[in-house]
């Protein structure tokens, strides 16, 4: 596999130094972890073994990685497993593409926070889904969904959402049939209006977290 021209890892060798200087008194013991495993991986630091084709009797010496699981180049393949795995238990039927995002205001919070405001984000976001598709007015039906969250935005910058995968119909209340999907004004695949969804997941957002807030 060739190597790409930059990579995260290159970036953290980089401003290590000047970052530590500036921000380390806010990294916990566990994001210092990373950022060593990071910086170190696949490097002579971390030792090396040799891998020899079984054909023309070619070796290599191959760096080891260091399989962290915050690791871009370590995830790489247990990324592509698990994409496969999920694409596996697709259904022959339309899906939507649902996208649920805390404003800016709460990404500190949900910094110093994140075992609860991840927990309350992906309640919010599943029970949302689950009540407006049980709602007559949508679909009147039982969805499936897959819900996975993403604490970072496309600029490596924290922005915590969560991505859901949400079948395109469902099962009647009884368990007996199936609900296709409703189709918009164009004739195309609707699931809910974005409004509605908006609505209903930011009050169930706020009311949670203001009960983790009073319960300490």
């Amino acid at each position: 596999m060739m190597r790409a021209p930059l990579e995260v890892a290159d970036v953290f060798r980089d401003g290590e130094a000047r970052f530590l200087a500036e921000y380390g008194h806010t990294l916990s013991r566990e994001q210092r972890q990373v950022l060593r495993a990071v910086i170190r991986c696949r490097t002579a630091q971390l030792g090396g073994h040799v891998q020899k084709c079984d054909d023309c009797g070619h070796q290599r010496i191959q760096y080891n990685s260091c399989r962290n699981r915050h690791c871009p180049k370590c995830q790489a393949m247990a990324r592509a497993v698990w994409l496969e795995k999920r694409e596996s238990e697709l259904l022959p039927i339309p899906y939507f593409h649902v996208v649920f995002t805390l404003p800016h205001e709460l990404g500190p919070l949900a910094l110093q926070n994140k075992r609860v405001v991840y927990g309350i984000l992906f309640r919010a976001a599943a029970q949302t889904l689950l009540e407006i598709a049980a709602d007559p007015k949508h679909l009147g039906a039982k969805i499936g969904c897959l819900i996975v969250l993403h604490s970072w935005g496309q600029n490596l910058m924290h922005h915590p959402h969560v991505h859901a995968i949400v079948t395109g119909g469902g099962l009647s209340a009884d368990g007996s049939r199936w609900i296709h999907g409703k189709q918009s004004k164009r004739r195309k695949p609707f699931f809910a209006p974005g409004k509605v969804l908006s609505r209903v997941f930011r009050g169930k957002f706020i009311d949670s977290l203001k009960r983790a807030f009073r319960s300490g």
